[in-house]
């Protein structure tokens, strides 16, 4: 069966940025999501210990115009607006000791994270993804967009705050730093990678997060074909079917490093559980060949080893008939 193309996907969180000024220390805020995404739903929750919200009248507003308004109405919701559209909302609190106003900014943004194994091997002309494998080297480059009125804000003049696994990362943090990169832990099936973009006076912010998986190195079998070169449509099937002379050509996915031929890789061919040796420097390639007239089964197994990092390692076999 052929390996099936895993199609290059960016995957993204869009957050936003959302102030809040309060002119009374007693009256705690609560919005749902904190970040907003554009045109996602917002919801502003109030709370107070010092007072007893629900027997007095609360007022709500947008951009100065009052949206609504009555006893105890603690919670209101409304929608962001688009990428860099402000949205300021207003709550207005008739206390028994005087009126209070607290002022909410909702500001959405956006920002896209792009990841790539940077040492993660596929074959020319593959069509999917290099994944990442346990103790890879990863590359997230963060793209956000965040505007200052009617400018977007360059990416080199924003401050990044990176996050591994909900941990700050002091080094990979500062001024311009729009890429992070982080070698993933053989022991978690995934790394959780979060950043925050921020413009120098802090007023504008955009955050993401994304979870980068692992998976396990794999081998597909093709066959070499002496006036065709490799055949790419098909992989081998099991059991797979020979005539007197063929190569077997390995390709080892997702494997580091991205070259073969280094001696970090311990290639194991086996016949029937007996070790062959290859004499040729390319040790992916397997040359079979069958007496004409014999017929039978045999397997055919390989092993490979990355001397530098123990917990990688890939294996293949099928059986060959002749």
């Amino acid at each position: 069966m052929r390996l099936k193309l895993l199609l290059l996907i960016t995957i993204f969180m869009l957050f936003g940025t959302t102030v809040i000024n309060a002119v009374s220390t007693d009256i705690l805020v609560d919005i749902v999501p904190p970040n907003p995404a554009p045109n996602e739903n917002v919801t502003i929750n109030l709370k107070s210990y010092a007072y007893d919200l629900n027997s007095v009248l609360i007022s709500w507003s947008i951009n100065g115009k009052v949206s609504a308004s009555g006893i105890g109405k603690k919670s209101f919701s409304t929608v962001a607006g688009k990428a860099g559209e402000e949205k300021n909302v207003v709550v207005t609190i008739s206390l028994p000791d005087g009126t209070t106003d607290t002022k909410i900014t909702i500001k959405p943004s956006v920002m896209v994270l792009l990841w790539q194994a940077n040492d993660s091997f596929v074959p020319p002309f593959y069509k999917g993804k290099a994944l990442a494998t346990p103790s890879s080297e990863v590359k997230v480059v963060a793209m956000p967009e965040i505007r200052s009125g009617s400018n977007v804000v360059s990416a080199q003049n924003l401050v990044y705050l990176w996050k591994k696994n909900y941990t700050n990362n002091v080094d990979g943090s500062g001024y311009g730093k729009n890429s992070f990169l982080f070698v993933n832990d053989y022991l978690d099936d995934s790394d959780n990678i979060s950043v925050t973009a921020s413009t120098t006076d802090q007023t504008n912010s955009s955050a993401a997060s994304i979870d980068i998986g692992t998976t396990q190195p794999k081998i597909l079998f093709y066959k070499n074909d002496t006036t065709l070169g490799i055949i790419w449509e098909k992989t081998l099937a099991n059991p797979h079917k020979m005539v007197e002379k063929e190569i077997v050509e390995a390709i080892p996915y997702f494997i580091s490093p991205k070259e073969l031929l280094t001696p970090t890789l311990v290639w194991n061919w086996f016949i029937n559980d007996n070790r062959v040796t290859l004499t040729s420097l390319k040790k992916n390639s397997m040359p079979l060949q069958v007496k004409s007239g014999t017929h039978g089964t045999s397997k055919l197994r390989l092993n490979i080893e990355n001397t530098d990092k123990i917990f990688e390692s890939a294996n293949k076999e099928i059986n060959i008939e002749f």
